[in-house]
């Protein structure tokens, strides 16, 4: 007994924030491979789509045994009809309403935890979800989906997503922006990893009796979790006080607006500055998540027969065959369109360490201002290439809003409490995957229904876009230095920081911490999550060529 309870305290123990601070010779740039691995698996909840056709005929296996008067809380517990897409698709809902919601509620946790711990916390949930889906399929049972991935996997979701951001953002005090740019960019490209994966582990379990979607989850579950736990022990902290060899703190009041002060988490929500960031952020994303849940009608019905080289053939006119055509070509654009995503988050992050947080997102909103209401024009003219330019600058600009955001935050509020602060803000998140489609799809069908030609129901909707952004260019125009109040008194940061120094043993400037070295560990780390981020880049631009045939 007394051993298992020293083994067990061992493992626990290994998890806690003061054993995971770098000792001397720590390479920083291990830190970012292992955001990485964590944030591949959990970007799958991006690529979700690719079993609700599977699982819409669980049943019938070859064709959807239906049921008429199946009604959403029948679904939840029918053992005799296939599931609608309709009623899977809320799957997708509640991942990222958890996903806000956890890193909401969470983020404190986070902070005194440490990262290692959220992370392992957020593979048990993550993997565990997709186990428990798995058991929701076998016994056909569609609330077990929904609470193991929708619920628990949201959760893990949330907690996945924020574990790094202050890690990265205290390593790369530098490079605040690129740090967590490579970082998010892992949740982008998740679904362009996982969705081609799925397909092909879903090809190999099918049978006559099944169409192989929970062994499917069976698998990506252990796939991930060893991914995920990889990437949870390889996190590490900066000792108290640490910087970069030869980096100094830019001088208060640089154009930057870069504070070297600390603002607690329980006021970081009372002020202003956290409202607009807020609405900049929900702004941002309800116009970019909006055209990510049309982007493949909208592009069918506005180019119909043009796509196949028939111009004077319109959606509406397109025999069963041509409907498939376009839409495999519509398929292309929608994977050219993640890449664009993928890319923007350490494109725009990057570039945002050299123009500032708050000049970047002035670019997002004045480049997405003029794009939206111009991508009419492109479609009346007929230029596919200009169509899919402007939509691919778009959603780099989408993925680029995450992936600056927390370092926006850490300039605004300081770096104590970025991650919990970052969890919080997630709740404009969720609540622009509410705002954005609702927008896009609703003013679509009164267009529709009005009578207005299937090739033009998207121009009103984006210059609605554009007005949207054009409320974020306000609200971040209106971002400004808090006031002195909102800081923490130095006694009071000392204290938070006295146990994690006791733990580094005062080793803030140990020699060689930090630096990069090229060295086995680093290759195999990068190679690690490179593979898989390479694959999936060469399966989604193969893809995309269709488009241009």
């Amino acid at each position: 007994m007394t051993a298992i309870s020293t083994v067990n305290g061992g493992l626990a123990g290994a998890l806690d924030r003061e054993r995971i601070i770098a000792k001397p010779g720590f390479n920083r740039w291990l830190v970012p491979p292992s955001a990485l691995a964590i944030h591949l698996c959990i970007g799958m909840a991006y690529g979700f789509s690719v079993f609700w056709l599977p699982l819409s005929r669980a049943i019938g296996i070859q064709k959807a045994v239906a049921c008429p008067d199946l009604t959403l809380l029948s679904s939840l517990f029918t053992t005799s009809c296939d599931w609608k897409i309709s009623d899977l698709g809320w799957m997708f809902t509640l991942f990222f309403v958890f996903l806000g919601s956890s890193a909401a509620i969470w983020g404190g946790w986070l902070e005194r935890a440490g990262p290692r711990k959220a992370g392992v916390v957020a593979a048990v949930c993550w993997c565990g979800g997709l186990l428990i889906s798995a058991v929701g399929v076998i016994t056909h049972q569609l609330w077990l989906m929904w609470l193991g991935s929708g619920v628990i996997g949201g959760i893990g979701l949330g907690l996945g997503y924020i574990s790094p951001v202050s890690t990265l953002i205290k390593w790369f005090p530098d490079r605040r922006g690129m740090a967590t740019g490579m970082a998010i960019m892992g949740f982008g490209g998740g679904a362009m990893i996982g969705a081609p994966l799925a397909d092909i582990l879903m090809n190999q379990f099918r049978t006559p009796a099944s169409v192989g979607v929970w062994q499917t989850f069976v698998a990506m579950a252990a796939i991930y979790f060893v991914f995920m736990l990889g990437g949870a022990f390889g996190y590490r902290l900066p000792p108290v006080g640490w910087r970069p060899t030869g980096w100094t703190a830019p001088a208060a009041g640089a154009g930057a607006m870069i504070t070297t002060r600390q603002v607690h988490l329980r006021d970081a929500h009372k002020t202003k500055q956290f409202w607009l960031i807020w609405a900049v952020l929900m702004l941002n994303v309800s116009a970019g998540i909006g055209v990510i849940g049309m982007a493949s009608p909208m592009l069918q019905e506005i180019f119909g027969g043009s796509l196949i080289g028939h111009p004077e053939i319109h959606f509406t006119a397109l025999s069963d065959e041509q409907r498939r055509m376009v839409a495999a070509i519509a398929a292309g654009f929608t994977g050219l369109l993640s890449l664009f995503n993928i890319g923007g988050r350490f494109f725009w992050a990057s570039i945002s360490d050299y123009i500032g947080r708050k000049a970047t997102y002035y670019t997002f909103f004045a480049l997405g201002i003029a794009l939206y209401a111009a991508a009419p024009w492109t479609a009346h003219i007929g230029s596919k290439a200009l169509f899919v330019l402007f939509f691919g600058i778009i959603l780099s600009m989408y993925g680029g809003g995450f992936a600056t955001v927390p370092a926006y935050l850490a300039d605004v509020f300081g770096t104590q409490f970025v991650g919990a602060i970052h969890g919080r803000l997630l709740t404009a998140w969720s609540t622009a995957g509410i705002v954005g489609p609702v927008v896009v799809n609703y003013i679509r069908e009164a267009q529709i229904r009005a009578g207005v030609p299937r090739e033009s129901v998207y121009d009103f909707t984006m210059y609605i876009l554009a007005g949207m952004l054009v409320a974020g260019f306000i609200c971040n125009f209106l971002v400004r230095p808090l006031a002195d109040k909102w800081y923490m008194k130095e006694e009071e940061v000392a204290a938070l920081q006295a146990k994690a120094q006791q733990a580094t043993s005062g080793s803030a400037g140990a020699m060689g911490i930090g630096e990069w070295r090229l060295d086995a560990t680093s290759i195999l780390a990068w190679l690690a999550v490179g593979i898989p981020i390479g694959w999936g880049a060469w399966i989604t631009l193969s893809n995309a060529l269709v488009l241009f045939r």
